[in-house]
């Protein structure tokens, strides 16, 4: 059960309704998820959570289908079926084929070396409370990512992080 209520544009706290609104204009659904409708119930946690995508989408110099790359193996390690189901969600949208999908999902490879090579240093962040093996890292600069790529990577796995563990926190019934 869900610890937080969820809340519409009408009923959001002061400070939140706007943001939800907002939400709701680039939604494809044409409503905020249950994820933004508990985050409402804090003014902070969406105005954090809004600030982060909006840094990430205004930016972000990295390709959609690599962000989404990144956002789905982070999800994948902290472990949220909500958030997985919505960077599967948009991974597909940006191009993953569904086998590439699974393997995001699974730490697999995707038939893509340079794919493979970030995703691996993001996942191991996850895993490792951020830190990262000098083999992992070294591997993602051989396969062509320069340090400028990787410092924007960390944008994502903060943003998946953010969202992830906000959906464990407050046990966010999915609705993707």
């Amino acid at each position: 059960m869900s610890r937080f209520p969820s809340h519409t544009i009408e009923d959001a706290p002061e400070g939140s309704s706007s943001l939800l609104q907002k939400i709701a204009e680039v939604s494809p659904t044409g409503r905020p998820l249950n994820v933004h409708a508990q985050m409402a119930h804090s003014p902070a946690v969406l105005a954090a959570y809004t600030s982060l995508r909006a840094v990430t989408a205004e930016n972000g110099t990295l390709d959609p289908k690599v962000s989404w790359a990144l956002n789905l193996a982070t999800a994948a390690t902290v472990g949220n079926s909500y958030m997985i189901a919505i960077a599967s969600r948009f991974a597909r949208v940006n191009g993953w084929t569904e086998a590439q999908i699974t393997a995001l999902r699974t730490g697999t490879t995707t038939g893509d070396a340079k794919i493979d090579a970030i995703t691996s240093v993001v996942r191991d962040a996850a895993e490792h409370s951020g830190n990262v093996t000098d083999s992992v890292w070294k591997a993602a600069q051989q396969h062509g990512w320069s340090d400028t790529q990787l410092a924007e990577a960390f944008a994502y796995l903060g943003l998946t992080l953010f969202t992830g563990y906000f959906l464990n926190y407050a046990q966010t019934a999915a609705d993707v």
